[in-house]
């Protein structure tokens, strides 16, 4: 008998005692969170061969979560130094990382990956199908349908939680693109290798042909699909075309069939979109998708941010989790310019969880308001430590605290004998000392 899938067991009735946990973290009811599920709602990403650690909802009005993407390139492929980014991304509060290998022991990064990572982990198959095509046959090409599903029974047998699988990359999207020129054409590498084969070959996408026989893989490992944005726009000029849309199209279909065989599923959003399109992009997501949890990689709201990208996806972040964006993809500042450090990973799941608790305060989330009350709060009293342990980011805090602070001074050095707020609090009779305004 098969095991049966999470949402297998929520339709015959069962409890499920991960809810348990998972909606007390998020402040919800447990029958709330197993309706998001069962409507396809909401996601938890957790492949029956694991125990995951710090196990996570995405989507069903639950806080937005932050991915972190590691992995090697042919030029950086020490597996020491994606475990270290993978910690990096772990410690800054990341709540899923993604191992996006090219390069190098793919399978030994990838297996290390998942037996480290204490949050989900996900994957592109079709990366490491396209490496060992290259490596076996001379060409990303030539390799073959079987390649392609090798790949994906590979990486869901190794323990991850969800997959990058790009369906919707299709003859018909393609023929879309052709006839409506890009900027910057296909900027996805998993759209890009599916787009060259189906051209090359004269065939249609077996991940799309073949879509059931993806379902039976992801539903036998209990992983997650999350159904990839091939064509996604890579500059502001190419946003919101003909060929993103219709490729949203076809993944709304391929969502109505993960429901349908039980398996969970997410839909990937753009990046790169000006900020005035960023919540009508999102709302038509929703839509078409019936609700789908929606990934977004950014969205970057301008094209000159070099060395600045992470604040730039961070702005179009913040404006796509208010609008109904779920699960937000770090950019970091090396984006457009090289493989990230573990720093650069640190920096980018800071910023990108600053977007993610800003839009969380904006909907409304009471955990979100609690937690900038108590920040407002420390500050009026001038309680330096519950300031510091209140911060998102309160190593960093306090380094920078330290660095400009007088010792015996209990204002900032920013107003010193002239804080605003301990100033004004004399005058209203006040007992709390103020904090800088």
């Amino acid at each position: 008998m098969k095991e049966r899938t999470l949402l297998e067991r929520l339709r015959a009735g069962e409890a499920v005692g991960l809810l348990e946990g998972l909606a007390a973290e998020e402040g919800m009811e447990v029958d709330s969170l197993a309706e998001a599920l069962l409507e396809g709602r909401a996601v938890v990403p957790c492949n029956r061969a694991r125990t995951l650690e710090r196990p996570c909802v995405v989507g069903g009005g639950s806080r937005t979560k932050v991915n972190a993407n590691i992995g090697t390139s042919s030029d950086y492929a020490g597996l020491g130094e994606e475990l270290e980014k993978l910690r990096a991304a772990v410690d800054a509060g990341a709540d899923a990382v993604m191992d996006l290998s090219t390069g190098g022991p793919i399978d030994e990064v990838r297996n290390a990956v998942v037996a480290s990572s204490p949050v989900p982990v996900g994957t592109v198959p079709i990366y490491q199908a396209a490496v060992r095509a290259q490596e076996e046959r001379g060409s990303i090409v030539a390799m073959t349908e079987e390649d392609i599903f090798r790949a994906v029974e590979d990486h869901c047998a190794s323990g991850v939680d969800f997959i990058t699988v790009h369906c919707g990359v299709t003859s018909g999207v393609l023929e879309a693109l052709k006839a409506n020129p890009r900027v910057a054409d296909i900027v996805s590498r998993g759209g890009a290798f599916l787009a060259g084969w189906i051209l090359h070959n004269q065939k249609e996408n077996p991940l799309y042909e073949d879509f059931d026989r993806l379902l039976e893989i992801a539903r036998r490992h209990e992983v997650t699909l999350s159904l990839g944005d091939g064509l996604r726009p890579g500059c502001i000029e190419d946003a919101s075309d003909a060929a993103q849309l219709a490729e949203l199209v076809v993944l709304g279909r391929l969502v109505r069939r993960c429901r349908e065989a039980g398996v969970q599923c997410m839909v990937e959003g753009p990046g790169h979109i000006p900020l005035h399109q960023v919540e009508a992009n999102v709302r038509m997501a929703k839509a078409i998708t019936r609700g789908a949890p929606f990934y977004v990689l950014g969205p970057l709201v301008t094209d000159v941010a070099a060395g600045y990208d992470h604040i730039a996806a961070a702005i179009g972040g913040a404006v796509a989790a208010l609008a109904g964006a779920d699960f937000l993809c770090y950019v970091t500042p090396r984006e457009h310019l090289g493989l990230p450090t573990a720093e650069d990973v640190r920096e980018g799941v800071m910023v990108t969880r600053i977007a993610g608790h800003a839009a969380d305060l904006a909907r409304g989330l009471p955990g979100a308001r609690a937690m900038d009350l108590e920040m407002s709060r420390a500050r009026k009293r001038l309680d330096w430590e519950e300031q510091l342990r209140l911060a998102l980011d309160p190593a960093k805090a306090r380094r920078m605290f330290g660095e400009r602070q007088v010792e015996g001074e209990k204002a900032c050095t920013m107003c010193g004998d002239f804080c605003a707020m301990r100033f004004i609090g004399e005058y209203l009779g006040r007992e709390e000392a103020g904090a800088c305004g």
